[in-house]
């Protein structure tokens, strides 16, 4: 008879091999507590922060000097104990103190005096599995509605502005280039559109570029590549782009989604689509 998997173990037979790459947006809702995050080897805690986790290995950085990475080798192989705690909107952090066996030390690249320690799990906690299988789940919908939400534009009016939150501000960042700032004019969660003071001809399509957005809600980087650029009569240059998938863009253009139906009127001075 086949057995459907529930709770813990429905996460781990639908993720258990992914990992997650502790961004601030990813800290942020999984509620991890750093300053409570800790690595004790042998008699020796040192305080760390998680870097990437996993059901079965976690990374977590630490400030250390080169002599102290030296130091710290001849754990690598052994027992270590990690401490940790979560925030999930409660009053008090749930802490958790999980059995690990110390993989690995190395040192993070262009940052000398940090360094990496890779843990395996000896067991996980249901509660840690929970955490991070709400999370993968969370982000598999926010997916969905990248690709949902990636056909109608939001024309950045006034209007439209303050529905997203957005601050009036981002800039654009190229290879090799100085960043610059940049004027909004549509978007949604697959493409962007903006404007900025002219300086030679348009990008070449399939240029690589990253946004720097300012939102009330988050500030955050999404990359893109030039599908078209122009400059206009006027000397304005006027580029769009395809964009990466971005948990923080796809929350912000779904919340504006979700007002615009809840208020239509809201929005009667912008010129963007309707859904």
């Amino acid at each position: 008879m086949f057995v459907i998997p529930t709770g813990a173990a429905q996460y781990l037979a639908r993720f258990g091999n992914s990992r997650i790459a502790c961004s601030q947006y990813a800290i942020a809702k999984l509620g991890i507590e750093n300053r409570q995050c800790f690595l004790k080897l042998d008699e020796y805690i040192i305080l760390c922060a998680a870097f990437q986790l996993g059901f079965k290995r976690a990374v977590f950085l630490a400030s250390l000097s080169k002599q102290e990475l030296t130091f710290f080798q001849k754990y690598v192989n052994g027992m270590a104990g990690l401490s940790i705690a979560f925030n999930q909107g409660g009053k008090e952090p749930i802490k958790l103190f999980i059995r690990c066996n110390l993989a690995q030390i190395v040192p993070m690249k262009g940052r000398e005096n940090v360094g990496l320690f890779t843990v395996d799990f000896k067991t996980i906690p249901d509660y840690l599995i929970s955490i991070l299988g709400c999370y993968l789940e969370h982000q598999d919908l926010l997916k969905v509605l990248y690709e949902d939400l990636g056909t109608a534009n939001i024309r950045m009016t006034a209007a439209a502005a303050k529905l997203t939150g957005y601050n009036m501000y981002a800039t654009v960042n190229e290879s090799g280039k100085a960043s610059k700032r940049i004027q909004l004019y549509n978007f949604n969660t697959k493409r962007i559109e903006h404007l900025e003071a002219g300086n030679g001809p348009g990008r070449p399509v399939g240029t690589a570029l990253n946004y720097q957005l300012y939102f009330q809600k988050y500030r955050f980087s999404v990359a893109g590549k030039v599908t078209s650029s122009d400059v206009l009569q006027n000397g304005i240059l006027k580029t769009a782009s395809s964009l990466d998938f971005n948990p923080e863009l796809v929350e912000i253009v779904d919340d504006y989604w979700y007002q615009v139906r809840s208020n239509p009127g809201a929005v009667q001075d912008s010129a963007g689509g309707h859904r």
